[in-house]
């Protein structure tokens, strides 16, 4: 199912790995991979990037941020293609994000000029920003006719498991989620408490808020790090943050 309608799609900077995800995930779907293993590869492409961070191989770290983008669209499609929805692959795509996100900002902090504790910042500035750009996602899918409705905002308690996962994990990971992203979603929130009200989000606005995804987030260092630009990451994702502002500003003046 699509996450909305063909009416309401969008250019999406931050999803370039979808298309090679859909390529990938049709090759592999009669196989016995599921969405699960995808989603711990990703977690271990990221893992292997921060240690090439670490160890100075910024090209190869750089391919692997990409390369780590396509692998994280791909657990969502291939549950999609085999029809094997999951709470827990869903829970703990989001879960790995936020961790990798930590662990990698901590690791050019590292590496670069700035301190741990502005790389803690950068992280908590991240966090926001792609929580900005979700909540407005999330708003229009539910406005979209025949869209993915799944994902909310405030999700207060934990679903019922499907037939295939242990309701004990699902609860487990749901916990998880919620500690790592409840306190942004509140925040956004009290940014734009009227954006609910809102019947539709132009395709404009969307793809500009689209900056703010994690593929071009970490396509942005990417790019940094191989042209010698890695001491100006941690700072210039704590500068980016000012954009949030900018976002919901031009929301509240210019669309309800």
């Amino acid at each position: 199912m699509p996450k909305i309608n063909k009416q309401q799609k969008f250019f999406d900077f931050s999803d370039y790995g979808r298309s090679p995800a859909i390529y990938i995930s049709n090759l592999i779907k009669n196989t016995s991979i599921t969405p699960i293993h995808v989603t711990i590869a990703f977690g271990i492409i990221g893992l292997i990037s921060a240690y090439a961070i670490l160890e100075e191989h910024y090209i190869i770290a750089g391919m692997g941020l990409i390369l780590k983008s396509i692998v994280d669209a791909m657990d969502g499609e291939l549950a999609r293609i085999k029809e094997s929805p999951s709470y827990s692959g869903r829970y703990l795509d989001s879960i790995f994000d936020s961790v990798l996100n930590l662990i990698i900002l901590l690791t050019i902090a590292f590496k670069s000029s700035s301190p741990l504790w502005l790389g803690i910042i950068a992280y908590f500035c991240i966090q926001l920003q792609g929580t900005l750009y979700n909540y407005y996602y999330v708003i229009l899918r539910h406005r979209s006719i025949g869209g993915d409705t799944t994902s909310k905002i405030f999700e207060m308690k934990p679903p019922i498991a499907f037939s295939l996962e242990s309701q004990t994990t699902v609860n487990i990971l749901f916990r998880i989620f919620q500690v790592l992203y409840l306190p942004f979603d509140w925040l956004i929130y009290q940014f734009d408490k009227d954006a609910f009200k809102i019947r539709q989000l132009p395709n404009w606005f969307m793809s500009m808020i689209s900056i703010y995804g994690l593929g071009f987030q970490l396509m942005l260092m990417a790019v940094m790090m191989p042209i010698g630009l890695i001491d100006y990451i941690i700072p210039f994702f704590i500068c980016y943050s000012t954009l949030v502002l900018v976002f919901i500003t031009v929301r509240k003046l210019f669309i309800s």
